[in-house]
């Protein structure tokens, strides 16, 4: 549904975006995740026809961005960073005039515009001019106005920016509702968005892409090494030596204890999964077994991990824009 062929975006000498390529599946929500100044809102831009790339190619709905502009226009709804509203409207002119402009036909418009108030949940400011809304009630009616005309494509560049907690939970569902009948990219620094929205992740850093893969794998990629965190009712024995003699085992730590209940950290080489001969060796040995369980990096540590890199380095080459 969306595709992006070696993109490169130059400001003068400065490289805000550099050879990105990429591609999103129908029906899928993409986190296209980055740090602040990383390239997110410059691809962004490129992608909606908002401004040319200096090199390469981004099909949009099978049309390509550059050669079919209004082709690619007609299939993609987007918010940008900032809603671009007309504060002299209300909420409701505001939606029937961006309906119009659109190509929402006249008799579908009045119901298209009452769709997307009663899901953005905007109805209470329906009559209100948009001069007048909060931050949160901006960004909603920012959402409303990228699915008034249905798209097959959502781009969402900080679609919860400025929302407060219960409208941020109310966004994210939003959003996951979408999926299916819209491919969604939804742009983002916000690392709990991608972690609790987005079935993959599009890592970007100083222009360039990082990683590109689901949460989970690039968990176990980065891993390196897979750590079980065990606790056991072990009564006056030291379990430690025990467990360390476990075949694939490389370390085991103790993290804490409470009376004769202790827990471990159980380090063990890629790819070998220790779980059974963990629960095997601590039921034989009389052990009590209270917990087993995989300790996984969190998206920050692997965001950490991917954007902290030297800047000599091969996947951070490429500069920094105020635009990214």
């Amino acid at each position: 549904m969306i595709e992006v062929q070696h993109l490169t975006k130059r400001y003068g000498r400065v490289t805000a975006v550099d050879d990105v390529s990429f591609r999103v599946e129908r029906g899928e929500i993409l986190g296209f995740l980055g740090p602040n100044g990383a390239g997110k809102t410059t691809t962004m831009r490129i992608l909606t026809g908002y401004m040319p790339a200096t090199e390469g190619k981004a099909i949009v709905a099978g049309f390509d961005v550059f050669d079919q502009p209004l082709d690619a226009k007609r299939r993609t709804g987007y918010l940008p960073e900032t809603p671009p509203l007309y504060p002299d409207m209300t909420v409701l002119e505001y939606l029937e005039f961006v309906a119009k402009i659109k190509g929402v036909a006249g008799p579908e418009r009045k119901q298209r515009v009452n769709a997307v108030i009663e899901r953005t949940r905007i109805g209470d400011m329906s009559s209100r001019l948009c001069s007048k809304l909060s931050k949160g009630y901006r960004q909603r009616v920012g959402l409303a106005q990228s699915l008034i005309h249905n798209p097959d494509v959502l781009i969402l560049d900080e679609p919860t920016a400025g929302l407060d907690p219960k409208q941020i939970i109310e966004t994210r569902e939003l959003v996951k509702e979408l999926a299916g009948d819209h491919t969604v990219i939804l742009s983002t620094h916000i690392l709990p968005e991608v972690s609790q929205t987005c079935q993959r992740v599009v890592i970007i850093n100083k222009g360039r892409v990082v990683a590109v893969d689901t949460p989970d794998n690039l968990t176990a990629r980065l891993g390196g090494s897979q750590t079980i965190y065990l606790q056991v009712d072990a009564g006056e024995s030291d379990p430690s030596v025990v467990l360390g003699t476990i075949a694939g085992v490389m370390r085991v730590v103790e993290t804490d204890r409470h009376e004769e209940r202790v827990g471990y950290e159980v380090e063990s080489e890629q790819g070998h999964d220790i779980r059974r001969d963990l629960a095997r060796t601590v039921v034989t040995s009389g052990w009590g077994l209270l917990e087993l369980r995989p300790m996984r990096l969190s998206l920050e540590e692997i965001f950490l991990s991917l954007t902290t890199e030297e800047t000599d380095a091969p996947a951070a080459a490429g500069g920094e824009t105020a635009n990214g």
